[in-house]
């Protein structure tokens, strides 16, 4: 069997279908990581997924997907990751997730994906925040691997506000 190849770029309007349904795959696979559930996202319509789907397209954010091209030339959409400028914190991580069969340092998803928001905050300051639920160790541990650390604040999950999310930061 052949390994992959993976492409890591932004995405557009014309990817809404493909950002749905990986969407989907990580509000189901993992529904503590984010703040939407599966159910709320499963009643969106097209005209929201599109709009989702033009993050990739922002001056002021970012939307990328990582897509697996087997040797047949066959695509699948196996992560994704987001940012925006917030005026407050600066350049934050958001919308992380890589696909159960591609996590891990060996397949390096993750650290093409997080290559390219660092690359996408380098250019608007030197700092990248992120928040991640505390009880969500494998996320946790990726990112002190990559040299982001724990700031010590601590937020309320807004699914459960007696869970929390930590923050982490990284001096790019």
């Amino acid at each position: 069997m052949s390994t992959p190849s993976i492409a890591i770029r932004r995405t557009t309007e014309l990817d809404w279908r493909q950002v749905r349904a990986l969407r989907l795959e990580m509000l189901a696979d993992t529904p503590l990581a984010f703040g939407e559930t599966v159910e709320a996202a499963g009643q969106l319509d097209e005209n929201v997924w599109r709009e989702r789907a033009r993050r990739g397209e922002s001056s002021v954010g970012i939307a990328l997907a990582a897509i697996s091209t087997d040797k047949s030339g066959a695509e699948c959409w196996v992560g994704t990751m987001g940012g925006y400028r917030d005026p407050s914190v600066g350049s934050m991580l958001v919308g992380v997730y890589v696909s159960p069969g591609f996590r891990g340092t060996a397949a390096g998803v993750t650290d093409l994906l997080l290559s390219g928001i660092e690359d996408w905050a380098r250019a608007a300051g030197d700092v990248l925040t992120l928040h991640v639920h505390t009880e969500n160790a494998r996320a946790v541990a990726a990112y002190e691997r990559r040299g982001y650390r724990a700031t010590g604040r601590l937020f309320p999950y807004i699914l459960n506000p007696h869970q929390r999310e930590m923050e982490m930061k990284k001096t790019l």
